[in-house]
């Protein structure tokens, strides 16, 4: 009988132990702090894998058991998310994690701003470190300008220096790539390059879409001709982003992107691109255009020979000695839109 008893006895200390470890691991398993770099980020798409490479790329160290957990729970939906490891513990913050959606902001980036300019603004409207943000903006550049599209952006507002230009870079990346499968098929970096030169040049043209192809029909017959672009827009470059035109201007830059002076394209981007002048950079207007003057309406005129162009040139002119005696001012001053393609 005490056999039994002991055996029994014994048998039930084991079962005890196992349920001890079954209640106890767990909850000691649940005390192990978790790694990170970030409590706001990215998630581009709502499946596992996405949501396990997105963690550990932000610093999370995801084991077995929480591979577990995500596979058995909700699986986060695509969006921003802001979290914090130590409020639920291990286990409970994948179960949490779905609900932790962070708030979010819209940022405008603006055609035609070089990479100073945008990463000034970002600073300003997020409230972030100026210096941060061009340190990441260069870590993660492929162009020396113009990598980040125009757009309208969904940030999550405590997104910091890195978690926001990492986001600008991959959905612009995302943007770029889709349309250069959709339009440039198989073509090359060189070509790509190409297209974002034109589409620059085009955007500090123009900001009609209407009016993109022509301009870009120009430029297409002008390289074409190996004639020099003679565009204002090209002296629009890094510090000179919006600075007037002005005759001694264009005698003195003696930089690559004057195209008064020099043939072909400038050597990278003047700013920031639109997916619009992008599209206009490879599909041009079919014309024989070769010039573009600025006309009362504030839009432009195209022209086909230089005595056409010189017409435009002498009724624009008029317009404006109209409008400064109508104003009280009789001297004509220079304007930037007259020297646009005014010799050959």
């Amino acid at each position: 009988m005490k056999q039994i008893i002991s055996h029994k006895y014994r048998r039930f200390v084991i079962y005890f132990k196992i349920f001890m470890a079954v209640i106890l691991l767990p909850l000691v398993y649940n005390f192990i702090p978790i790694n990170h770099t970030t409590t706001t980020f990215y998630l581009p798409a709502s499946d596992f894998e996405t949501v396990k490479k997105t963690l550990k790329k932000n610093g999370y160290d995801v084991t077995w058991i929480d591979a577990l957990m995500l596979k058995l729970i909700r699986v986060p939906m695509k969006g921003w998310y802001e979290v914090d490891p130590k409020e639920h513990g291990r286990l409970l913050f994948y179960e949490y994690l779905h609900r932790k959606r962070a708030r979010t902001m819209q940022v405008v980036i603006y055609a035609g701003e070089t990479k100073e300019e945008l990463v000034k603004r970002l600073a300003n409207d997020m409230k972030l470190d100026e210096e941060k943000l061009m340190r990441y903006y260069k870590k993660y550049a492929r162009f020396e300008e113009g990598d980040i599209l125009a757009h309208r952006y969904t940030i999550a507002r405590s997104a910091n220096e890195k978690t926001t230009m990492e986001y600008l870079f991959r959905r612009s990346s995302q943007m770029l790539e889709l349309f250069k499968k959709e339009h440039l098929q198989e073509a090359d970096a060189s070509k790509l390059q190409q297209t974002r030169i034109i589409a620059s040049i085009i955007q500090k043209e123009s900001s009609s879409a209407d009016e993109m192809p022509a301009i870009s029909s120009v430029i297409h017959n002008r390289l074409k001709k190996n004639m020099r672009l003679q565009m204002d827009g090209t002296l629009n470059y890094g510090p000179h982003s919006h600075t007037i035109i002005t005759p001694e201007r264009i005698k003195t830059d003696k930089s690559p992107f004057n195209t008064y002076k020099h043939r072909g394209l400038p050597p990278y981007a003047l700013g920031t691109i639109s997916l619009e002048a992008l599209t206009a950079a490879v599909y041009p207007t079919n014309s024989d255009y070769l010039f573009f003057m600025l006309n009362k309406d504030g839009t432009h005129n195209f022209t086909q020979t230089y005595e056409e162009h010189r017409k435009n040139i002498k009724i624009f002119r008029a317009y404006l000695n109209e409008k400064k005696a109508q104003e009280g001012n009789t001297t004509l001053q220079p304007n930037n839109s007259e020297q646009r393609l005014t010799s050959q």
